[in-house]
């Protein structure tokens, strides 16, 4: 997966990459635990998902998604016709959380 990492993954990689989102680091295919994290950044606890047809198990994901917040981070989800779709609203999600974490450190 991380050496070809499907359409969407890509997409949202182009953005977070490099710092290119007001400054952030984000990582791609960070393991924590027993999961594999689509984009993670370690400063502000914060894991970017790209949810495509293979997210059908909600149960899981959601028991997934638990796991990681007892662990102290937050998880945006964002199904791929919203990255294809609705960039701008992506990007506003995700510096909105980073934001909000920055304000209670």
């Amino acid at each position: 997966m991380r050496r070809e990492p499907v359409l969407y993954e890509r997409r949202l990689w182009k953005l977070l990459r490099d710092r290119r989102l007001d400054g952030l680091k984000f990582r791609r295919q960070f393991t924590i635990g027993r999961y594999i994290i689509d984009f993670i950044c370690l400063r502000h606890r914060l894991i970017v998902e790209a949810d495509g047809p293979h997210h059908e198990d909600r149960a899981e994901d959601a028991a997934r998604d638990e796991w990681l917040r007892a662990q102290g981070f937050r998880v945006l989800r964002f199904p791929n016709q919203q990255i294809e779709n609705r960039g701008h609203e992506v990007v506003g999600a995700i510096l909105a959380a980073a934001r909000a974490r920055m304000t209670r450190d």
